[in-house]
């Protein structure tokens, strides 16, 4: 908050008191990570956000069309999604908005917009509660992959009932972000996984070194030749992300310009996100 607002750590510290007591009311509590807003700060903050809205809209309106853009937009967005796709397509929205400072945090389990964890969140499903703007931003493909290497040394994938005879590498059932990620038992009842991680990104990392047969992003795959796709006609996975922005934050101009970049990189990225690149 300090550094957003330009100012020291003391100084947030005094306005924040001041304005406590001008209100009679505690707005922080302080926890093991760090302070969160008590019950009267989340009555306050609507009302703060639509203050930061009004405030954009006065800037944007008469600072003209060529105001640089600038602060902070977190993003929550899922692991794989975020280290093996968006972080490659970082460089040409610094190049745009380069005083945009942007965070990212893994929301696999799960990031709360209401309570400003986030500005945005890229997520599996559309979240059924709140006050979000929810929309499709993409649909992208998985397929099973292992590398030639393992492939030359273990028996034959010819048919479904082939994989029985192979190892798998999969998430732990109880830390899997979302049920629906669990694809394994859909494609082939009772596979034999003899590795299991939380970790989309060690799975890849595992499936890479050799260990065994995964199901992976294709937009994680095309640049890692090694990695062969297995029966790719028969076994083929499609889901989407949805992008959610809270109501009072949705037209600032800095989310936009986020929100913005992200629909134009998936629609220029399409083959590469459904595996056709």
């Amino acid at each position: 908050m300090a550094k957003a607002l330009k100012v020291d750590h003391t100084t947030v510290g005094r306005r924040v008191l001041a304005l406590e007591e001008k209100l009679d009311a505690k707005l922080f509590e302080a926890t093991s990570r760090g302070f969160v807003l008590t019950e009267a700060g989340e009555r306050l903050l609507p009302l703060a956000e639509q203050m930061e809205s009004a405030s954009a809209a006065v800037q944007d309106t008469v600072g003209g069309e060529n105001q640089t853009l600038t602060g902070t937009v977190r993003l929550g967005v899922p692991e794989g999604f975020g280290s093996q796709f968006l972080s490659k397509e970082l460089p040409a929205f610094q190049k745009l908005h380069p005083k945009i400072e942007l965070e990212f945090v893994a929301n696999d389990r799960f990031v709360s917009l209401s309570k400003r964890e986030a500005d945005l969140s890229i997520t599996l499903g559309r979240p059924n509660s709140g006050r979000l703007i929810s929309r499709k931003l993409t649909d992208y493909r998985l397929r099973l992959y292992a590398t030639r290497d393992y492939l030359e040394n273990h028996r034959p994938i010819k048919t479904r009932e082939d994989l029985r005879h192979h190892n798998f590498i999969s998430y732990i059932e109880e830390l899997a972000p979302d049920p629906q990620l669990l694809y394994l038992n859909d494609i082939i009842g009772n596979p034999n996984i003899n590795l299991k991680s939380s970790s989309i990104v060690f799975q890849f990392q595992a499936t890479l070194a050799g260990t065994g047969i995964s199901i992976l992003h294709c937009f994680a795959v095309d640049e890692f030749p090694e990695l062969v796709p297995i029966l790719p006609e028969e076994v083929s996975i499609e889901r989407s992300y949805w992008l959610n922005t809270p109501e009072d934050i949705h037209d600032l101009a800095r989310i936009k310009a986020v929100s913005d970049f992200l629909s134009d990189i998936v629609e220029r990225r399409r083959k590469k996100l459904m595996g056709e690149a």
